[in-house]
């Protein structure tokens, strides 16, 4: 690891934020009804700060509130409905917010689909390209100015150590001439998320908005919806093939790295890099066998920018 914060995998949310007065803060945190964005919305309300949580389910995002508000009853926690597969819907949130006139401090793109079906989303892109980047891709546009206003502000952009099993065509994102892959298109997805992490960081480190990548770890949640049982058992069987098998983690060690990333004093003069147990991780020249790292080709700067270019163009 390039980063010493004295905290690792098994550190959890918690113990990242001890001490932490975030009061005055706003952090909008996707995918917040449940599993890491439940408990990441939970543990930044924790200290202090008021968290927008938006997610497509309206009744169940009420149900994430009372369940925050039962263990912490002065939690100031906002709501935010969105569709990250419909580019309408994120379009309406993003002015929605906006037009609340309020300040926004941070930026936590949670939410995310994983080894679906091959399926299209309602503007027609495959569906983990969709929802996993350009939706959360648009989100951010559109919410770029506020953090700008706000700034020191922060972006968060969960990928995976999942972005090593496959890389982004940008010839194909649809893949309309290749056979389609879950896990390969997951890859796809999630090295797109460092990649757009980075182009962020690029473009906007200058007026006070840094972007870090995430891998927050293997956790049991509602991310495995889709998965078939021979996909599952496809995921159990790439994770024991690695020399050091990766520990499986609760929620709360699960979102300690998005949390960490959004706040660690120790990040404030550093970007477009990327996170995992609560450190900064090293560039691997390959995706063989690394136990921890981000793949070379997911940290370059040029093909953050084609990704941009192309990113900006599909959702006009």
């Amino acid at each position: 690891m390039t980063t010493s914060s004295g905290f690792s995998g098994s550190s959890t949310t918690d113990e990242v934020l001890s001490g932490m007065d975030l009061s005055g803060r706003r952090y909008l945190v996707t995918g917040a009804s449940g599993g890491l964005g439940l408990e990441t919305s939970r543990a930044l309300a924790a200290r202090g700060a008021t968290v927008v949580m938006a997610a497509r389910n309206v009744s169940k995002n009420e149900a994430a509130i009372t369940t925050i508000k039962e263990q912490h009853p002065q939690a100031r926690l906002e709501t935010l409905t969105i569709e990250l597969g419909s580019l309408a819907s994120v379009r309406a949130a993003a002015s929605e917010f906006v037009a609340r006139g309020v300040p926004l401090h941070g930026l936590i793109l949670n939410a995310g689909i994983m080894a679906t079906p091959q399926e299209k989303t309602i503007d027609g892109f495959e569906s983990q390209f969709g929802v996993d980047h350009l939706g959360h891709f648009l989100l951010a546009r559109e919410l770029l100015p506020l953090l700008v206003q706000s700034a020191p502000a922060r972006v968060v952009v969960l990928s995976s150590a999942g972005h090593r099993a496959g890389d982004i065509d940008l010839a194909d994102y649809n893949f309309e001439k290749r056979v389609y892959e879950p896990f390969l298109a997951y890859g796809a997805a999630k090295t797109c998320n460092v990649l757009h992490a980075v182009g962020i960081d690029q473009r906007y480190r200058d007026q006070g908005v840094r972007a870090f990548a995430v891998h927050p770890g293997v956790i049991a949640t509602e991310l495995s919806r889709y998965m078939t049982p021979e996909v599952l058992t496809s995921l159990i069987e790439r994770l024991s093939e690695r020399p050091t098998a990766m520990a499986w983690k609760t929620p709360e060690q699960g979102a300690a790295t998005s949390v960490w990333a959004a706040t660690s004093p120790l990040l404030d003069d550093r970007g477009g890099e990327y996170c995992e147990d609560c450190n900064v991780s090293p560039v691997v020249d390959n995706d063989s066998q690394a136990d921890i790292g981000v793949v070379r080709r997911a940290m370059d700067s040029d093909r953050a920018n084609q990704l941009w270019t192309l990113s900006n163009d599909l959702v006009g």
